[in-house]
């Protein structure tokens, strides 16, 4: 099995109570496939980046088993650059810098090497550039799923929506899900985004943990209470790498399955926010994985006799 991600490589600057990084790499794509390649190989990267983007992280990222074929070298552009500042709740930021540099001319094209894939990761882009990724399939793959955010929802609604209806799993927040819907109500709002065209939804809530959402059926994940979270970027992305990367390991797209991908996207967003960046990411070992799986199971495993 293979995972074609298509997403932002990027440098993050970041501020948070813990301490600042002035550049690190990062980009939805960077994180999603530093956590799907402990699952599954090649994960199949469409990106684009400028001359400054580091060659010795094209090739660690080629070590673990992404193949780069789909990615744009522009040689007189810079990459994407993002800079926030987080909050005291490390829940909330703001956005201090964006430059899309190469960004604002991404028109991916989908290599014929990757032609074939059965698991497509959408991250967070205009959705008429991930509408056109879609369109470039020969064969559609078995399950695509996506993610996007309240900015796509304000300046191209008509795209979204059309796009809504060619994906099977959105990957979204809780402000986003209530964005997208006007329903304060997380059950309510989901009910009305899967009559939208997903067959699942996955409503991240940050520090509270996961819902999934597939027809009548709800599964909640809790997130690991951890004691020093240092730096949230790209725990979303992390949690969907984690999440795809089990699902196209096993092949297996069905509700229970999916739950268990929700467990494993969430342990894989706890390791993330641990270090600044990816750089935990490129520590963990399948050892540290299992042992931290175990750990969101004696989280929920209880027994109760009912009476």
């Amino acid at each position: 099995m293979s995972l074609i991600c298509v997403g932002s490589m990027a440098f993050d600057a970041i501020e948070t109570p813990f301490g600042k990084v002035d550049k690190i790499v990062g980009g939805a794509a960077t994180f999603v496939a530093y956590a799907a390649t402990n699952f599954v190989k090649p994960v199949q990267q469409i990106s684009i980046i400028g001359y400054d983007f580091p060659k010795e992280e094209l090739e660690e990222l080629k070590s673990r088993g992404v193949e780069l074929d789909g990615v744009e070298i522009v040689p007189d552009k810079k990459s994407f650059f993002w800079s926030g500042r987080y909050h005291e709740d490390m829940n909330s930021r703001d956005t201090l810098i964006t430059d899309l540099n190469v960004l604002g001319d991404f028109n991916p094209k989908v290599p014929d090497s990757y032609q074939g894939s059965e698991f497509l990761m959408l991250g967070n882009l205009a959705p008429s550039v991930q509408i056109s990724v879609i369109n470039q399939m020969k064969k559609r793959p078995k399950l695509i799923a996506m993610d996007t955010m309240n900015f796509w929802m304000e300046v191209a609604l008509p795209d979204l929506q059309q796009l809504l209806t060619m994906v099977d799993v959105l990957l979204i927040n809780d402000e986003e899900a209530r964005q997208l819907t006007a329903q304060y109500s997380l059950v309510k709002a989901a009910k009305e985004i899967l009559t939208m065209g997903p067959k699942y939804l996955v409503i991240k809530k940050g520090e509270h943990g996961a819902l999934l959402f597939h027809g009548d059926n709800v599964f909640f994940a809790p997130a690991l209470p951890l004691e020093d979270v240092f730096d949230p970027t790209g725990a979303g992305d992390t949690f969907a790498g984690g999440f795809m990367g089990h699902l196209a390991k096993s092949g297996d797209t069905s509700f229970d399955n999916m739950k268990r991908a929700i467990i494993v996207g969430s342990a894989m967003a706890s390791f993330c926010v641990e270090k600044f960046g990816p750089t935990r990411l490129k520590e963990i070992t399948k050892e540290d994985i299992d042992r931290r799986l175990q750990q969101f199971k004696d989280l929920v495993n209880f027994e109760i006799e009912l009476v």
